[in-house]
């Protein structure tokens, strides 16, 4: 055995706890998932039940409520083998403290339902209680991404992420729009924040189109592929327009239930796909400790190809959480608008967390990209690409991404056709 081997295994036995730990809690992703789509649900029933003054959508309520409930047992269950975890499986604290904040929502849940049920709260005290809680989830959800040995596993969670945020956006988009529609108009400062919320959604989407898998973007196309087409876009065009809102002031009552209805079909799509992400990565997972549990091949022997010559080479905005000031004296729904933005503050503090390990994820093809380059020209194995270009890195004192970015500059360089071709 080489000095090199007990390092090596050393190296496993860490990355398989590592992993172990996140495949314990890939299934709690997936329940606070659905957790947070019931409560979505919920969250906008009660707050029409409460402004109908419980004449609008009891039945509904209580429909979401049963959901929410059977979502919630299995959330509870999940927490409850986090906090029994121990040993290898034993989660981070940071997530623990997450999951805390998870539980101390949840044991206040059944009391804001009496609320809501007795019209002892306003709408925008209720819809800020559940938000909150979805808050409380989201972070939960964001605390499990970071780097875990397998690429595959970091960009399925950040894809689950921007999927995620975009829901809890579109879930806002649908509180807003409904609250217009059934005041029967929407003022500026109500255009401003539909505005933004588009705008938002559409920034994480495209994040998670990026990351997600040929797969999860098929079924994505299935689902919503004509998002910018039909009923949905004519009626967001009558919320910004004011002159073809004109005349529809009798119809709000209707116009807010065709809305919220078709919102939430759109909402629940994006579910379908959430729940598709889910799978795919409790699978890699399972995939990755598999052959982390098989013993580690011998480290190859040193060859003369890995002895190369190391001259330098040739180097070659989401919702930002504040409405427009406008929105701040709106008298239209003042609290709505203020329940909104504190939301999308939360959101947007937890997308920060995303933003390094966007740019590692990003960096990393690069690299990837690179050492394919390294082991075609040079007959070399990955391993010894790798620590070719990690060697080089360190002797030129730059980092392995702008070496890799170098590399294919030069591979591109070399392509070109000269001028006498």
């Amino acid at each position: 055995m080489t000095p090199s081997h007990p390092l090596l295994l050393a190296a496993r036995r860490c990355e398989r706890g590592a992993l172990e730990r996140l495949a314990a809690t890939a299934e709690l992703i997936v329940a606070a998932g659905r957790l947070i789509h019931t409560l979505q649900r919920e969250r906008g029933t009660s707050a029409i039940y409460l402004a109908s003054d419980g004449r609008r959508f009891t039945a509904d309520r209580a429909a979401r409520i049963a959901d929410s409930q059977a979502a919630e047992a299995s959330m509870g269950r999940h927490l409850a083998l986090l906090a029994e975890a121990e040993g290898a499986t034993s989660p981070a604290a940071s997530l623990l403290y997450r999951a805390a904040d998870v539980g101390g929502a949840l044991e206040e849940l059944t009391k804001l339902r009496r609320a809501v049920a007795a019209r002892a709260l306003a709408p925008g005290a209720s819809t800020a209680a559940y938000n909150r809680l979805i808050g409380a989830l989201l972070g939960l959800v964001f605390d499990t991404v970071d780097a875990h040995g397998d690429t595959r596993i970091t960009v399925a969670m950040v894809a689950l992420c921007h999927l995620l945020k975009g829901k809890e956006l579109a879930g806002q988009e649908r509180a807003c729009g409904a609250q217009g529609f059934t005041a029967g108009h929407f003022d500026d400062a109500h255009r401003a924040l539909l505005t933004r919320l588009a705008d938002a959604q559409a920034g994480c989407f495209t994040t998670f189109l990026e990351f997600a898998s040929p797969d999860a973007r098929e079924h994505w196309a299935s689902l919503l592929a004509n998002d910018d087409e039909g009923p949905l876009p004519q009626l967001r065009r009558l919320a910004m327009h004011p002159e073809a809102a004109a005349g529809q002031s009798r119809d709000a009552a209707r116009l807010g239930e065709v809305w919220y209805e078709l919102t939430t079909r759109r909402i629940d799509a994006m579910y379908q796909v959430e729940k598709r992400l889910g799978e795919e990565l409790m699978a890699l997972c399972a995939e990755r400790l598999s052959t982390l549990r098989q013993p580690p091949p011998s480290p190859p022997a040193p060859s003369d190809a890995a002895r190369l010559d190391t001259a330098p080479l040739a180097a070659s905005d989401v919702l930002n959480g504040q409405a427009a000031t406008a929105a701040l004296a709106s008298p239209l729904n003042r609290s709505l608008l203020d329940l909104v933005r504190t939301q999308a503050d939360r959101l947007q503090s937890l997308g920060h967390e995303l933003e390094s390990t966007r740019k590692a994820l990003r960096e990393r093809k690069l690299i990837e990209r690179a050492k394919g380059v390294i082991m075609a020209s040079q007959r070399l194995t990955e391993e010894q690409a790798y620590r070719y270009m990690r060697k080089t890195a360190m002797d030129q004192s730059r980092s392995m991404a702008d070496l890799a970015r170098a590399i294919l500059d030069l591979a591109e360089l070399l392509k070109a056709p000269g001028p006498g071709s």
